[in-house]
């Protein structure tokens, strides 16, 4: 009797590169949910894979560079956006998508995410946010909740932490929004939008950190901070960013704040300005 022998091919293997599985994540991380949620976004865009490019920096976020099969680049730490822009300048009709972790966009990278904002240059950035450096033990990031504990702060951190969509938001990015791991389809849905908007957009992504954060803050597993995340999460729309601090135990306000349109991008006054110097050097000459 011959055996038929089929190959088994995954429905995600045209955006995962199964190769490299399995990850390397700990168990309970939402870094698995967040790569699922970007393949299945990037699937309903409807772009063609080969004008697709993600950056990344270093930490846990930063290895979903490594694991979507598109160009990608796994950058310097806090240096994705600085290799995003120059990408999107030599090739503007590219798809250019930054995904990496609180610490490696709004610590070392903090100066680089503010004027990428300001030019509204046209790229797509996801902030996974885990409240931690979670990748080298769990310390003090600067979206670290104020009373939270970590390995640099077993008191309990005094910072005051970034509101990171009211920092995009007042900037000068014309996409924000916020959602958590549990918000899966609403997820989805705003990386659809980020990554077709003319301009620059930002999605955070509240992710549980078990190992680092969680078990500091009486969140041991990854579930314990999903049911967290079911418990305190409220979705109001468009409010202003700057009433959606997180402040451990109160409200988590998620939702999309901003969606502007027709706000020239980077890429097209910069198009614009060729435009003009090549007429003035036609003139001169």
């Amino acid at each position: 009797m011959t055996q038929l022998i089929t190959e088994v091919v995954h429905p995600m293997d045209k955006w995962v590169r199964p190769e490299r599985m399995p990850h390397i994540w700990c168990p309970g991380c939402g870094l698995g949910i967040i790569l699922t949620a970007l393949a299945k976004a990037l699937e309903k865009a409807g772009i063609d894979k080969r004008k697709i490019c993600v950056v990344s920096g270093i930490g846990c976020a930063g290895r979903i560079a490594g694991y979507i099969r598109v160009d990608s680049f796994h950058t310097l730490h806090g240096r994705a956006i600085p290799f995003a822009v120059g990408l999107k300048l030599t090739d503007p009709e590219r798809k250019v998508i930054v995904i990496s972790g609180d610490g490696d966009l709004f610590a070392i990278g903090g100066n680089h995410i503010i004027h990428a904002a300001r030019r509204n240059i046209e790229i797509t950035v996801i902030c996974v946010n885990n409240f931690n450096y979670g990748m080298t033990g769990g310390q003090v990031g600067p979206t670290t909740p104020e009373l939270a504990k970590a390995t640099t702060a077993p008191y309990g951190n005094i910072e005051p932490p970034f509101n990171l969509p009211y920092l995009c938001a007042s900037a000068g990015a014309v996409y924000v929004a916020r959602w958590t791991t549990l918000h899966v389809r609403r997820m989805i849905e705003s990386f659809v939008e980020a990554i077709n908007k003319n301009g620059f957009s930002f999605v955070e992504v509240l992710s549980p950190c078990p190992v680092a954060f969680g078990r500091r803050n009486q969140m041991r597993e990854g579930l314990d901070m999903m049911i967290y995340f079911k418990e305190h999460s409220e979705i109001r729309n468009f409010i202003d960013p700057k009433e959606a601090p997180i402040i451990l135990g109160e409200k988590i306000i998620v939702g999309k704040f901003v969606d502007i349109e027709g706000k020239k991008g980077f890429t097209e006054r910069m198009k614009e300005l060729i435009k003009m110097a090549k007429g003035r050097a036609l003139k001169i000459d």
